[in-house]
């Protein structure tokens, strides 16, 4: 079995040292090997698994909901319907925050808009102004 240091780590994942001793600290990455002179060890199966959490936050996973995952990454079967769930709720997050993004996008493009066909002042500034002068 090939072992890794965590500078070989690194270069494979482009995660800091400091990350993935935090991810050992916050329980993510279990029972990382150390030789005699207490320097840890990876192996392909912890490779495997910072992939997964890797792949699992740029689904916007947090590395709570992640630490979850990976328990239930174990034994897949049992845990399909729990996995479903939570992926679903993530999924609903994702679609709400794409609509935001999409509010968002077009009262900027429509700021924009209106600064270009304005003579006078600076109708961006103007709604800024008033947004902040409401409280909102």
């Amino acid at each position: 079995m090939t072992m890794y240091k965590i500078s070989d780590i690194t270069k494979k994942t482009g995660l800091s040292a400091d990350t993935l001793r935090y991810y050992e600290k916050f329980g993510l990455l279990p029972n990382i090997s150390r030789n005699a002179s207490g320097i840890r060890q990876y192996d392909d199966k912890d490779i495997s698994r910072i992939k997964f959490i890797q792949r699992a936050q740029r689904m916007s996973f947090s590395l709570e909901e992640i630490k979850h995952l990976l328990q239930m990454r174990d034994n897949p079967q049992k845990a399909k319907a729990e996995i479903r769930q939570l992926t679903n709720e993530k999924l609903e997050a994702v679609n709400d925050q794409i609509e935001e993004l999409t509010t968002l996008r077009n009262e900027l493009q429509l700021l924009l808009n209106l600064c270009f066909g304005s003579k006078d002042g600076c109708p961006i500034l103007d709604d800024m102004n008033e947004q902040k002068n409401t409280g909102k």
